[in-house]
């Protein structure tokens, strides 16, 4: 397929309306409590609720006071109340411990406890359990498509990663399945369907089946988005291990970006008070800067000051109906870019600080030398040291994750005195995250004498083996070899530069990686989309073992305009990256394409070692 050289980039789909439907669900379930009551909210649904209603609308319809959901005993006099929780064991039995509490002081009061985004029948089972299941009603908010950007859609269920890959809990399926179900209800069909990963085809085929059961309704809609991509995290945990150094990336990764916001402290602000800045497109700063590698970043702003300097003095010569013109039109906006400008400003200087003072450039030498698969002894010692000077237990693992998953597994020795390094620097803690790893597949040794096609026979016995059943998890963290290195070689991951990359100038999606190396899960996409299928992919797909875990699905499809073919929706199952997006916009402008990014959460190297790890930050 011949890609259309740089057309102008296709219209996005307005996605506002998400946030409106979740807000008038949400009154609407607020609202069957007449009357005022008492708001109980989960701390990790506080972020994902102020985006969508903010305290203003909850006071509108008769919320009175805010509680946050803690293992303390709540001090309410209010004689309703209400739960804004997510379906988890320990909120029924904060709830069921309340409830309990007013029957034994012999007070009667309602009781409503809202799931988000769905209940599970686990937790209806708490409160029967704990016999209170008659004297609280329980409904669902099924808001589950939060918009943090123009482009960016997140389920803001961070939980899904560790639930899925490490535990097998497939609880939150229906949950993706139900998101895709509301997506193309609102916005149409989507033609021409791929996806890879086990998660990937589940989901897909409950979407499916839900599609089927409300058949009619989406028929003969015209569709806005042309593909939908669905991809599992696990498929490429390279890409999600590596130090970010996007702009946005790396925000991310010093300050945390949570929920499309960040917490600037004082050395960003350069006061004595933080300061909450919001990150998307309506920052004209942020926009342009985001997507750029941050070598590029300091040499924009400062320019940009300049230009705004130069802007504030053209008001020297002006007379009084100009000026006047000039303060009622442009000053203001002046003055909101130059604040914006100070923030990032201070931003950048402080990763400059604490980068240099990490030493980032050995760090970032020694990842491109795992992902070239060079100088393997040396970049194990660095290692050995990052460990033994405790620089950090989470960035450890990193890059011990990253070791081992670019070469295969650790030969036996190598895990064995890493490992022991670990525990003995760290502590003996964190035995058991060693154990999460493994199974994961992110951390794992080579058996000895274990030649891929003796493994591969020891895995298809057991699979064929229908007695067998589930594959037990010591041989499914066998059967996941990465052949990082094979494949690496056959998309040409790691681009041959002759002379010095241009950072500036990016020629591919490298240019994330300071031009080291092409994310494997954006190389996918891009290959897929380019033959429209997994036809010539066989072989990547054996070496991502995911052969039978890889679809095609493509309606004749004669309503989609060409507008719409050139909408991209990619659905990260697991979580994807600043990285990952930055590289998929970088790669929808080379070609005339336009990526929308559906996420289970924005993810990134620490947060993903903290989803493993058993001991709690």
């Amino acid at each position: 397929m011949a890609f259309p050289h740089r057309l102008d980039a296709p219209e996005l789909p307005d996605f506002s309306m998400l946030k409106r439907l979740a807000r008038d669900q949400l009154i609407y379930l607020l609202e069957q409590l007449p009357g005022k009551k008492d708001l109980f909210i989960e701390a990790d649904l506080m972020s994902p609720l102020d985006r969508i209603a903010n305290v203003s609308i909850l006071k509108q319809h008769e919320v009175d006071k805010l509680y946050k959901v803690e293992n303390k005993p709540a001090v309410s006099s209010s004689e309703q109340l209400c739960f804004l929780v997510r379906p988890r064991i320990k909120n029924m039995r904060y709830v069921a411990s309340l409830v309990n509490a007013d029957k034994l002081a012999g007070r009667t009061r309602k009781y409503k406890v809202i799931f988000s985004p769905q209940k599970f029948h686990a937790c209806e089972m708490v409160l029967e359990e704990e016999g209170v299941y008659g004297d609280v009603s329980c409904d669902e908010w099924a808001f589950s498509l939060l918009p943090l950007d123009v482009d960016l859609l997140s389920m803001e269920l961070p939980e899904f990663f560790r639930d899925y890959f490490l535990e097998g809990d497939q609880r939150w399926i229906n949950t993706v399945a139900q998101a895709l179900h509301l997506l193309s209800t609102l916005y149409g069909p989507f033609p021409n369907c791929y996806g890879i990963g086990r998660c990937a085809k589940m989901s897909y085929e409950l979407w499916r089946t839900l599609e089927e059961e409300e058949d009619g309704e989406t028929k003969g809609r015209r569709p806005e988005i042309g593909h939908i991509f669905l991809l599992d995290r696990d498929v490429d945990f390279v890409t999600a291990l590596c130090s970010q150094v996007v702009y946005e990336g790396l925000v991310d990764d010093t300050f945390r970006i949570k929920c499309g916001s960040v917490d600037f402290g004082p050395e960003v602000t350069s006061s004595d008070r933080s300061l909450k800045v919001l990150l998307n497109a309506e920052d004209k700063v942020f926009n342009e800067i985001r997507n750029e590698h941050f070598s590029n970043v300091f040499g924009f702003l400062s320019q940009k000051a300049r230009n705004l300097q130069a802007q504030y003095d053209r008001r020297r010569g002006m007379d009084i109906k100009q000026m006047k013109n000039f303060v009622s039109q442009e000053l203001k906006g002046l003055k909101q870019e130059h604040r914006l400008l100070s923030v990032h400003i201070g931003a950048c200087e402080s990763i400059m600080k604490k980068k240099t003072k990490q030493d980032f450039q050995e760090l970032i030498k020694t990842e491109h030398a795992l992902l070239e698969g060079f100088n393997i002894r040396e970049s194990t010692s660095y290692i050995e040291e990052h460990i033994d000077r405790q620089v950090s237990p989470i960035e450890s693992l990193r890059l011990m994750c990253l070791l081992s998953i670019t070469e295969n597994g650790l030969i036996p020795k190598d895990y064995r005195s890493l490992k022991t390094q670990y525990l003995q620097s760290y502590g003996p803690e964190h035995l058991l995250t060693f154990s999460n790893l493994r199974r994961a597949g992110l951390l794992t040794e080579q058996a000895p004498g274990d030649t891929l096609t003796a493994m591969e026979s020891k895995v298809s016995k057991l699979v064929t083996d229908k007695a067998a059943g589930k594959i037990t998890d010591a041989f499914s963290s066998l059967a996941k070899r990465s052949n990082f290195r094979a494949i690496s070689k056959k998309l040409n991951l790691i681009p041959r530069v002759d002379g010095e990359y241009d950072l500036k100038v990016p020629r591919d999606m490298a240019y994330v990686f300071s031009g080291a190396y092409v994310p494997l899960s954006c190389r996918v996409i891009e290959q897929v989309l380019e033959r429209r299928s997994w036809q010539g992919l066989d072989e990547v797909l054996r070496l991502l073992n995911c052969s039978e875990l890889a679809f095609t699905d493509m309606t004749k499809e004669d309503k989609a305009s060409s507008e719409s073919l050139r909408l991209i929706l990619v659905v990260f199952l697991g979580g994807c990256t600043f990285s990952e997006i930055s590289a998929l916009r970088f790669l929808g402008r080379e070609k005339g394409y336009r990526f929308i990014f559906l996420t289970t959460a924005v993810t990134n190297s620490a947060r993903l070692m903290e989803a493993m790890s058993e001991v709690k930050a």
